[in-house]
């Protein structure tokens, strides 16, 4: 008799906050039986297997143990939250040139032993140029190395209009596209509760969402990561959780419509880098990119997020 569980792994390379949050998280979703968690630091992720381990007996059965480069052969996804720390003084451009060579390093490690159908899910900022690096260098089709993107950031801003419009947070649909940063650009155009568009739903509720509001939400919503990092030193709990709903779209062959970071062939007329629209995520990685009727203001404003991140991309020679 099945019990109807999948037998889905992953490799996790990286066990710092963000890593073990999401190994935390993937163990309570029930989607996998098994996590490697990969680290160069082995004493790090020996006690964080350790920890997670102990707590086996509370979810449904799944192995999780220290590996190395060789756990990634047969991992339904693997991935990477590792990279560098800003260093005292350090610039970001310093910082990203710092995490582009461990990238041109690491990744080959891992390529070189996967399986022909596995995923690779970038999570390590800046996602964005750190997805396109990993895609440049493995020599893997576009479609199976994703990054995160703006799944947060579309979480985030769902999560703030529910609260403006007193529904709970699933009963609002809404995206955030562009670059997971400052440049990020939210959806007003198509952002509705219910199929009732969101202007006229606050209108039917006596709710305000003029521009001012607007602004306000979207800064909310930007500046989100800021905030956290100032009270607690660090964003790693919604993002393990973002992390781990898309390995569930992966590995249960979801087809769910998620804003992942991938690569632009034409799409709003962008080409050759990652960049966050709503994509068809399922077994095979990105299944489908959609490209959206944006509002003219939005379009410009995904062209000079495109454009932040081309010039990132044009300063590391990539």
């Amino acid at each position: 008799m099945s019990t109807g569980r999948i037998k889905g792994k992953v490799a996790i390379v990286g066990t710092g906050d963000v890593g073990a949050t999401t190994a935390f998280a993937l163990m309570n979703s029930g989607t996998v039986s098994e996590i490697a968690l990969i680290d160069i630091d082995r004493e790090k992720a020996e006690g964080e297997a350790m920890d997670l381990s102990h707590g086996v007996g509370f979810v449904k059965p799944v192995d999780v143990y220290v590996g190395d480069w060789e756990d990634c052969w047969d991992a339904d996804v693997v991935v990477i939250t590792a990279g560098a720390s800003q260093k005292p003084g350090e610039t970001r451009l310093e910082l990203l040139e710092r995490n582009v060579e461990i990238f041109k390093d690491m990744v080959p490690k891992i390529t070189e032993r996967i399986a022909p159908e596995t995923v690779l899910l970038v999570v390590t900022n800046p996602v964005d140029i750190l997805s396109y690096v990993t895609w440049k260098v493995s020599d893997l089709p576009y479609e199976r190395v994703i990054g995160s993107g703006t799944t947060l950031d579309t979480a985030r801003f769902k999560q703030v209009l529910g609260e403006h419009c007193d529904v709970a947070t699933k009963n609002v649909h809404a995206y955030v596209i562009g670059e997971h940063g400052d440049s990020e650009v939210p959806l007003w155009s198509t952002a509705h509760l219910a199929g009732i568009p969101f202007d006229e739903y606050c209108e039917l509720t006596a709710r305000s969402h003029d521009d001012e509001l607007k602004t306000d939400i979207a800064e909310q919503v930007r500046g989100a990561a800021y905030e956290i990092i100032e009270k607690k030193g660090a964003t790693y709990y919604a993002i393990g959780m973002a992390t781990t709903d898309i390995i569930d779209a992966l590995i249960r062959d979801e087809d769910t419509i998620m804003t992942v970071s991938t690569l632009m062939q034409g799409q709003h007329d962008l080409e050759d880098l990652y960049i966050s629209l709503p994509c068809v995520v399922n077994r095979r990685g990105v299944r489908n990119v959609l490209e959206l009727n944006l509002a003219d203001d939005e379009r410009e404003q995904l062209t000079t997020s495109a454009e932040t991140l081309r010039d990132k991309i044009e300063q590391l020679g990539l």
